[in-house]
Parts: C-alpha cells; sequence; structure tokens
C-alpha cells in the first residue's frame, strides 16, 4: 500500500471485525500508524491494545514471540478464545535488519501455528525498500485483495525459505578485524580474547556484559556440539559490531533453532545458547560454508 486511505481501508475492517467476534484484538504498529488508525476507529477504539513488544518493532524475535505467548494466554479468556493481531511491518533501515525481519516474519508461520491467531501484517511501499515488499507473498500463505483473503502462489514453507535467503556481508566485516583467532585452545581462552575486546569497544556496560554473555554461549556451543579447530573474528567500526564464530562441523538442521529455549520453559535444560544470543544480539545468522559452521552475530553499539 502506498497511502494512509489504503491503510485505513484495510486496519479499520480488520480490528473492528475482531472487536465483534469478541477477540482480544490488538495492534503493534508505530506510533503515527496508531493515532491514525484509533482516531478512525469509533466505538470499537477501547477494545484495540497497541504494544510494539509483539513485533520487531519494539523487541527481538524471542521476546516477540514471549510477548504472543503471554497475549495468547489473556486471549483464551476473551469471548472468541482468540488473539487478533494488526501490525505495520518495519525492519529499519540495514540488509541485516531486513533479512532478519524476513527470517521472523517466516518463522512464525510454524512458531505460533498452534496458537489461536489471526493477524494481519500491513507492508507499507513508503516505509520497506522494494525487496522487503516483494517478500510479502513468500513469508504469509494468504494475501488481501479488496476485502477477502486468497493463496499466496509464492508462499514457501520455513524450513526451505529460511535457508535459502541471502547473506551478504556486513560493511563492516570489510574492515581490519578487532579479533582474531585461528584456532582456540580452549573456551575459556576464547571468552576472555573476546570479552577483552568487547571492555575495550563496547561502552555501555549493560550491552557489553550481554553480548559477552551471549557470544559465549554461542563459543560453548562450539566447542560442545560441534568440530575444532572453534576460531572467531569481530569486527567493528564504533556504531556497529559483527562477530563470527566457526567450527568444523558441517550441518545445522533446524533453521528455527534460537527463536525459543531448546527445552521449552524448564531452563535448567540448558538449550539456552542461540536463544540467548537471538535474544542480546540484534541478528543471528547460522552460515554453513567450506570450512564448517559459522554463527555471526550482529548489532548496533549503544
Amino acid at each position: 500500500m502506498t497511502s494512509d486511505a489504503e491503510l485505513l481501508a484495510v486496519a479499520l475492517p480488520f480490528l473492528q471485525a475482531g472487536v465483534r467476534a469478541g477477540d482480544l484484538v490488538a495492534m503493534t504498529c508505530p506510533p503515527d500508524v496508531v493515532e491514525l488508525v484509533c482516531a478512525e476507529l469509533g466505538e470499537a477504539g477501547p477494545g484495540v491494545e497497541a504494544d510494539t513488544a509483539l513485533s520487531l518493532l519494539g523487541a527481538r524475535a524471542p521476546d516477540v514471540l514471549s510477548s504472543a505467548r503471554r497475549f495468547v494466554q489473556r486471549a483464551e479468556e476473551a469471548p472468541s478464545g482468540r488473539l487478533r493481531v494488526l501490525s505495520v511491518v518495519d525492519f529499519g533501515d540495514r540488509p541485516a535488519g531486513w533479512r532478519e525481519g524476513l527470517r521472523y516474519e517466516s518463522a512464525s508461520n510454524r512458531l505460533l501455528q498452534d496458537d489461536a491467531v489471526t493477524s494481519v501484517c500491513v507492508y507499507d511501499r513508503r516505509r520497506l525498500v522494494p525487496e522487503v515488499v516483494a517478500s510479502a507473498g513468500s513469508t504469509h500463505p494468504e494475501l488481501v485483495q479488496g476485502h477477502a483473503l486468497v493463496p499466496s502462489p509464492a508462499f514457501r514453507d520455513p524450513l526451505d525459505y529460511i535457508p535459502a535467503l541471502p547473506w551478504p556481508r556486513d560493511p563492516v566485516e570489510d574492515t581490519p578485524p578487532a579479533l582474531v583467532v585461528g584456532a582456540a585452545a580452549s573456551l575459556a581462552g576464547l571468552r576472555h580474547a573476546i570479552g577483552a575486546v568487547l571492555a575495550e569497544r563496547v561502552p555501555d556496560r549493560d550491552q557489553r556484559e550481554d553480548l559477552h554473555l551471549a557470544t559465549s554461549e554461542v563459543a560453548a556451543n562450539a566447542f560442545r556440539h560441534g568440530r575444532p579447530p572453534v576460531s572467531a573474528r569481530l569486527w567493528t567500526d564504533g556504531s556497529q559490531m559483527v562477530c563470527a564464530i566457526t567450527d568444523a562441523g558441517r550441518q545445522f538442521g533446524d533453521p528455527l533453532a534460537g527463536f525459543r529455549p531448546a527445552h521449552g520453559d524448564d531452563l535448567s535444560r540448558g538449550g539456552m545458547g542461540l536463544w540467548l544470543a537471538r535474544k542480546l544480539w540484534d541478528s543471528v545468522d547460522l552460515l554453513p560454508g567450506a570450512d564448517g559452521l559459522t554463527v555471526r552475530l550482529s548489532t548496533r553499539l549503544r
């Protein structure tokens, strides 16, 4: 869509129908869209909540899923037992953010498939680059045409779509690395080396500790589940940071890994490495290659 009128033509009937049906109804949209829609909702307005934590607008993917779960649980008490969500898509201004957004949009089809959720995702051409708009058919099984939902002929199963996403290098990866570890002698040594660079290059203490925790978990996975040698590289330009940890393993079978803890709610059983990485870094890529499997972590620095 390319105008406020088109946005309202989709949003208002969808939200108003949810209120009439007794759904728990929510918007996860930029503030200007919330203001626009609420001004036109009329009597349905008080029945619609707004929460950016239900999308990548306000949280990273694992936390979005946690928010969605809480809303689904609340919706069980609604008359219909269903959650209805309007989402205006915005993945930011960097290719890494676009890729992370496409991955989540696709993955959510499987991760939420057993929940009583009805959602419409709005792709506004005024906010999004053409590559992201073009992806909508591949990441959504149905499309809105007029006042009807029709099957998307371009839709792809997330297990096929996610591994096929392009994985371009971040520009910061073409600068001299701040850390190179060719073959780590031990997990403790690798953690220490990464921590020393983070201490020098990440000003915000909380972020520094978060990034170190996540990279330590990814490194532990490489030592525990991968094959030696385990290597690492880290790049930063003061505003963006990328850390790549590689082991000689050749395969990783689950493109949905890390969106939720591997063992469910019982965190004492472990399985949190990639989940923590997705929670604490902006983007997490699993890259199989000739040298083995690389986990590439990328984030903006505060």
